[in-house]
Order: C-alpha cells, then structure tokens, then sequence
C-alpha cells in the first residue's frame, strides 16, 4: 500500500498466511467483534492480524468546520478498509455514563452481545485461552455489567471526528489483549476510497427520541451533517 495505511483482512489463518502467502481483503462492513493476534500469538508486530496494533498510519488533521465545530481530515487519500483510529476516552460503567450529562456526542456505548465463532476458533490456535476464561468469568457465565467510553474531557484524535448520517468511515469491536468482550477496543476504518482533506465521519447511531434528559424529558439535537440522506436530528 502506497500510502502507508494498513487494511483490515477478514479471517485468520494457520500461521496468520492463508496459502501461498496471501492476504484476502473483505467486502467493507462491520462484523459483530474481531479478534486480532494478542499476547500469546508468536507471530511478529508486522503480522497481518495486528492491523489495529500498528497504531495511526495516516497524517490526521484536525481543522476547524463550517457548521459543527472541530472536524477531523486526512491529508492523504485513504483505501477503503484502512484502519483510521482507536476512540479513546473514559471507561465507565453504563450508570455511571448515565448520570454524565451535557456531553452526549462523547458517549460511545460498547456491549458484550457477540457471536463466539470467532472466540471458540481462536481457543483452538491459542490453547488455554478457553480455561483461562472460565477462571475469569467464575464459572456462573461472567458478569453482565455494561460499559462506556466517554471521551468529553479525555481521548484522542478519535474524540474531534463527527456524526455524518452518510459517513465513510465505520467503528469495529477489536479484542487482542484480553477476552472480556464487555469491553473490547473500539476502532474506526475507512468505509469507501477517501480522498485528500475530505473530512471523516462515522454515523453516531443515535435514535431518534431516545436520549433523555435527566427528569426523563426527550432531548432534541439539530444535525448539521448537510448530506442528501440527513434526518435533520442528531438525537
């Protein structure tokens, strides 16, 4: 890849190659939660399977927009499937996100309703990984407790880029140093081929009349996205 950018491949493979050495790219869309090669993986940092690992690989500006504050550009083009960023923030558990208000943008909910497919196939390339989960989870299925990333006063680059109801970019669950799959990493990738200063975007996935306010009222929020698909609301 000419650009330096790093795409983001769809299975795992014995030895972390498929054959003949080759790497297949997926169609673009977001799956349940991926499994990239962790701690116990003997492969190198170059692996294929730590393509979150390897950090931010595009030159990321962030400039001031028309009509909704900070924004967040590429200053070189961008393949689809690149991975963009992680959203880093505060992790909190859902009631005490609940009880933040006034910074809703910032809350990035992550669950832990997942297909274990792909947890039971890495058990078998990374033995031990399965016991070592029961002994985490006690034996009674693991705790329930729901989390939140809230990236208002603490985060990344990742905390500047804004809702659009026609993005190009997509967030991805991501697990590699652990297996609580409560909280896994949060990864933004391209959606489409972006092109240089074109601004980044991901849809927030709010629903509409679904925040409140803390006395229960609906809260309303006007969306400046300016896309031909915009719902006119935010929230």
């Amino acid at each position: 890849d000419k650009s330096g950018g790093v795409r983001l491949f769809d299975e795992f493979w014995n030895g972390c190659s498929g054959k003949h050495g080759e790497h297949r790219v997926i169609e673009i869309y977001p799956k349940s939660l991926i499994y990239e090669c962790g701690p116990l993986c003997k492969c190198p940092p170059a692996c294929y399977l730590r393509v979150t690992q390897r950090g931010i690989r595009f030159k990321l500006e962030i400039f001031k927009t028309e009509s909704r504050g900070w924004g967040v550009r590429s200053l070189s083009s961008i393949p689809s499937g690149s991975f963009i960023c992680e959203y880093v923030g505060e992790l909190l558990e859902d009631k005490e996100a609940e009880r933040r208000t006034g910074n809703d943008e910032y809350l990035f909910d992550i669950g832990n309703k997942y297909d274990n497919t792909l947890a039971e196939g890495m058990s078998k390339l990374m033995p031990g990984m399965e016991k070592e989960k029961e002994e985490e989870d006690g034996g009674d299925g693991g705790d329930t407790t729901g989390f939140t990333v809230d990236a208002a006063k603490k985060g990344n680059i990742g905390r500047f880029i804004n809702h659009s109801c026609s993005p190009n970019l997509y967030a991805q669950n991501v697990l590699y140093d652990h297996e609580d799959k409560r909280i896994p990493h949060v990864m933004l990738f391209a959606m489409d081929n972006i092109p240089p200063l074109q601004e980044l975007t991901y849809h927030y996935n709010y629903m509409i009349d679904q925040v409140r306010h803390v006395n229960g009222n609906i809260k309303k929020k006007i969306c400046y996205c300016g896309s031909f698909e915009c719902t006119g609301r935010l929230y």
